[in-house]
């Protein structure tokens, strides 16, 4: 068995909204080991946010090909594609994308509850997940009813309520003050070592992004090791 969770092969993305293509991932060759931490930055718009959807599998590449755990994104169907990215993949947004209308045990239980497990273990889960990212006395609490920190935590146990085998962070850090961005980014790298999970995390933050395994710079649709300034 290989020791890559996730790896992308010559990808590429190119968009034709206007009235020339625009070239937005050239020639992108990525692999992750596993539990392995890795900071992926770069100037805004470079495509970093299009690249983590590609890698998660909610957007398709132009060309090239992604593999998750050894199996192909583009050889599945759309059923199977969202059984793989259910089971094997957790995702952490900017904003924290909650459903206001659940609390956040309700919240963090729903992949569980998608991939039909029983609601009483799902629950129970999702609550002992909580716990651990300091929530344990705001379970019952609605998004609303949190703080913005509050809710961030929130969405890490989302993420990695199913234990998988790689979680995808977009931002995760970016909409919060500098105080709640450290914690949380300082709780990710806990819990990236205690599950064993691997960490691909978009961020403009370099200082945090030092802190992870390795570093890649995205830039001119290139994905490039160089280290940061």
């Amino acid at each position: 068995m290989s020791d890559w969770v996730l790896e992308c092969r010559q990808l590429a993305r190119t968009y034709h909204e206007g009235p020339a293509p625009v070239a937005v991932l050239q020639d992108v060759d990525f692999t992750v080991s596993r539990a392995e931490s890795v900071a992926i930055v770069g100037a805004s718009g470079s495509g970093k946010s299009t690249l983590l959807h590609i890698l998660g599998g909610l957007d398709r590449p132009s060309a090239g090909e992604v593999r998750i755990l050894g199996r192909s994104m583009s050889a599945l169907g759309e059923a199977e594609r969202g059984r793989l990215r259910n089971h094997n993949l957790g995702f952490i947004y900017q904003f924290h994308h909650l459903l206001p209308e659940f609390t956040a045990v309700e919240n963090v239980a729903m992949p569980l509850l998608i991939r039909r497990q029983k609601p009483d273990q799902a629950y129970e889960v999702a609550s002992a997940m909580l716990n651990r990212v300091g929530l344990g006395a705001r379970l019952e609490h609605k998004p609303g009813e949190l703080s913005g920190g509050e809710r961030q935590r929130a969405a890490v146990a989302r993420a990695l309520v199913t234990r998988p085998a790689c979680v995808l962070a977009d931002e995760p850090t970016g909409n919060l003050d500098r105080k709640n961005a450290e914690q949380i980014f300082e709780l990710m790298l806990e819990l990236q070592e205690e599950s064993g999970a691997s960490f691909v995390v978009v961020t403009h933050d370099t200082g945090l992004a030092r802190r992870m395994h390795r570093v890649w710079t995205l830039e001119d649709g290139r994905l490039r090791t160089d280290p940061v300034s």
